[in-house]
């Protein structure tokens, strides 16, 4: 296999890592900012209020967006044994 499959593949890799945990992280992050401003408005300062949120929201997008996520990886997956195979994708 040429250096620059493996390369190439390398980049596609990253970019899958991205896409798949970018809509994961934005749902952590706006709950968040939302607990957080309500933290800040009602000036209660309490740890597991702060945390609770966030883990059931991340939790709901894990099982929500979990099928789509194996999809994509179990595709580039085999796309990758496809491709060291010598086969074309």
């Amino acid at each position: 296999m040429p250096p620059s499959t493996l390369v190439h593949g390398a980049q596609q890799a990253l970019l899958l890592v991205v896409a798949v945990s970018l809509p994961v992280l934005a749902v952590a992050a706006v709950v968040g900012f939302v607990v957080a401003a309500f933290q800040a408005a009602s000036q209660i300062q309490d740890p597991t209020i702060a945390h609770l949120p966030r883990l059931l929201a991340v939790a709901a997008a894990l099982a929500v967006l979990g099928p789509w996520m194996g999809h994509e990886v179990a595709a580039f997956a085999a796309n990758m044994f496809a491709n060291a195979s010598g086969g074309r994708p």
